[in-house]
């Protein structure tokens, strides 16, 4: 028998199978590869975000980010040739944060510089995806990429000045609650006194943990449940005004509590460990905004 005889042609189709599946493969051993090089700082992030109330969430992401690339696994084009382009571009940027890194590490909180790390190996799996499975497919792929953003921890300068915002908009909700219960009350900046006791709407009460984490998830739902860029845009901005009211709310429930219960409350777990329910809340409003933007999307054009 002739040598070609013994040889199994592939097909086109396998072929491109074949091929595909080498990419991937090789995308995956990439991740391993890298993962082992930032395996130092990847391991602090998780320490750090295990301690703190603002960042565990970070502990998830990459989890959410599989899962999100998993519900898309049917849409995603065939892997196929690399993009320089878009590998060069990833990488430039991953080197730049390393650079920045390692050159301000010594100036930097361990906040932040795990922030910088943290970014430099995002980029550094975006450059991976273009190198490996190409532009195609990585547009394919952008929200579960791009929703690997919030592993990088925010900056120790951005959470204080959410803080701030926060709590000065928080007065302002509390100070709207306080009349529409008809609470005396007088307010002196983010002071409130009230019947024997007196209330400070400090830094630290300013809600930015639940406001973030309402924040990513209202991003998640949008992007899962809905279709058009506005109805996601406006279902992402509704958190803004709904995290204010929701703090401010909590600021009511605490100081009725003082006023008609005893001034007690203001050491009780309503206060000090109150955060989840008032969170779980606040996903009332937020479902039910989802569930009409949902349903009118779904609508047909005429009824509109």
């Amino acid at each position: 028998m002739s040598l070609p005889s013994l040889i199994r042609r592939l097909s086109p189709g396998e072929n491109v199978a074949t091929a595909e599946r080498g990419r991937v493969g090789g995308f995956a051993a990439y991740l391993v590869v890298l993962t082992l090089l930032f395996i130092q700082p990847l391991w602090r992030l998780a320490a750090h975000a295990a301690g703190s109330s603002l960042h565990s969430h970070i502990l998830l992401v990459p989890f959410i980010a599989a899962y999100l690339l998993y519900l898309r696994r049917a849409q995603a084009p065939a892997a196929q040739a690399s993009s320089l382009t878009g590998t060069a571009v990833m990488g430039v940027a991953g080197a730049g944060v390393l650079t920045a890194w390692f050159g301000l590490r010594g100036s930097l909180s361990v906040n932040d510089g795990l922030a910088l790390a943290a970014l430099a190996f995002i980029c550094f799996v975006a450059a991976g995806g273009f190198l490996f499975l190409g532009s195609a497919w990585m547009r394919a792929s952008t929200f579960p990429f791009s929703f690997l953003i919030f592993m990088v921890p925010l900056p120790d300068a951005w959470v204080d000045g959410l803080e701030k915002a926060s709590m000065l908009a928080s007065a302002e909700a509390a100070a709207f609650y306080f009349d529409l219960a008809g609470m005396p009350h007088v307010r002196q900046g983010t002071v409130f006194e009230l019947p024997n006791i007196v209330l400070e709407v400090a830094q630290e009460c300013s809600g930015i943990r639940s406001s973030w984490v309402l924040f990513i998830t209202s991003v998640v739902a949008a992007n899962v449940f809905l279709r058009s860029w506005w109805s996601r845009l406006l279902l992402v901005a509704f958190v803004i005004p709904l995290g204010i009211l929701r703090n401010g709310f909590r600021i009511l429930v605490i100081g009725l509590l003082c006023v008609h219960v005893g001034r007690h409350m203001i050491h009780s777990p309503i206060h000090h460990r109150g955060g989840p329910i008032f969170f779980a809340l606040s996903l009332i409003p937020l479902t039910l905004l989802l569930w009409w933007l949902w349903r009118l999307e779904r609508r047909p054009a005429s009824r509109r």
